[in-house]
């Protein structure tokens, strides 16, 4: 057990069911709610799975009420991957140079949480859990894929565009899309601010309020109905904006 309080609990999956349980909402969620798909999705049972899912750990928050999965981390250290054969995200973006960086990587994927709990303080519990962890595991830099939901890129072009003029990763760390879009599609005098905030997804807007960049480029993902990119996160900075930022929402809450 990572975190316990009163509303929820956010634990590691043990069991077939707990992981089962993590598959089904992010069955709702990417595949529902966003139109995604993928080879090994079970339409039959709603799981959303690939085959990197007996290489990663599976963090879940549990609504203490209910006892309901309402959230999901996927988290692949740097011996998993190896077991594995490489990072999920290396099918979308070259990481050699985070590979290369001689810091000790984790990889975030398919987080998500259930409707009902989102605009709330379920997504802080759950980054207290994933701060214990990467303490835990001595982590140093945190990466992977963040998504907007579909591939028109010229709906994206002022969250992009953002991204590229004010967001990019230290060149030590750029990882850059392999299928690569460029997200440099407005000019920086261009750019309504305003409205490339409003429409950037809010888990990516954290990231960047815990001093989170991004790699070069975009990957166009037909398969999920999402343009991707690489969100990279310094530990050091994570963990002190982090506790910052929980520790003001535990206040209101």
């Amino acid at each position: 057990m990572l975190v316990d309080a009163p509303s929820f609990t956010v634990k590691m999956a043990e069991t077939k069911d707990e992981l089962m349980a993590a598959q089904a909402l992010r069955y709702q969620v990417f595949i529902q709610e966003l139109g995604g798909n993928g080879d090994l999705v079970d339409h039959h049972d709603q799981l959303e799975r690939d085959r990197f899912d007996p290489f990663f750990d599976h963090m879940l928050l549990i609504d203490n009420a209910s006892e309901a999965v309402v959230g999901v981390y996927r988290l692949l250290r740097e011996d998993q991957a190896s077991q594995a054969g490489q990072f999920y995200s290396e099918d979308e973006f070259d990481l050699s140079l985070l590979r290369n960086s001689g810091r000790k990587l984790l990889e975030l994927g398919r987080s998500c949480l259930h409707p009902d709990f989102r605009g709330g303080t379920a997504i802080y519990h759950l980054w207290a859990g994933l701060a214990d962890y990467v303490t835990l595991h001595g982590i140093e830099i945190l990466f992977g894929v963040a998504s907007f939901h579909g591939t028109n890129l010229q709906k994206l072009a002022h969250p992009l565009s953002m991204l590229h003029h004010n967001h990019l990763a230290p060149d030590t760390l750029r990882a850059k899309a392999k299928a690569y879009q460029s997200m440099d599609l407005i000019a920086r005098d261009g750019l309504d601010r305003r409205r490339a905030m409003v429409e950037t997804p809010a888990l990516i807007k954290a990231y960047l309020r815990l001093g989170g960049c991004v790699g070069d480029g975009a990957f166009v993902d037909h398969k999920f109905n999402t343009t991707d990119v690489c969100l990279i996160l310094d530990s050091a900075r994570m963990t002190d904006g982090q506790k910052r930022i929980y520790a003001s929402e535990r206040k209101r809450s």
